[in-house]
């Protein structure tokens, strides 16, 4: 029992650490004549801006790769482990809290090393940009 207590914790830290690693994508802009016109710093301002607006309306920068593919790994790996121990013996419940210790920790490495951007939001800065006179080709 200690073993599981322990495994979860790590498992829960290994999970946080890696959605807090998780960087922050921004808008590129193409270099069009409003581009130009304006200049680099006024344009990051309304990048910040637009993003700014879309926190502020609730709209959400990440799609949580990192939690959802830490859950998905520890159902996973849970019950893959639960399956091995019944057939080659043991305590279920400690190998299935190993399995979905490791399968979290996987999942959860996965997942930070996915896209974390939300479509929604990235639409949103976008519209935002597009109604300023920018256009966006990309995120990075």
């Amino acid at each position: 029992m200690k073993f599981m207590f322990r495994s979860g914790v790590l498992c829960a830290a290994v999970m946080l650490l890696m959605a807090g690693c998780a960087t922050t994508q921004k808008p590129v802009l193409y270099p069009n004549s409003h581009l130009n016109n304006v200049g680099d710093a006024a344009a990051q301002r309304d990048i910040d801006d637009c993003m700014r607006l879309a926190d502020n309306a609730g709209v959400s920068k990440s799609n949580n790769q990192v939690l959802n593919r830490g859950a998905e790994g520890a159902a996973v790996g849970g019950a893959a482990a639960a399956v091995g121990t019944l057939i080659r013996g043991g305590s279920v419940v400690e190998g299935a809290a190993v399995g979905a210790a490791v399968g979290g920790t996987a999942g959860a490495v996965h997942g930070a090393f996915q896209n974390n951007a939300n479509p929604t939001y990235r639409n949103y800065v976008q519209r935002c940009l597009r109604d300023r006179g920018y256009d966006v080709i990309g995120w990075q």
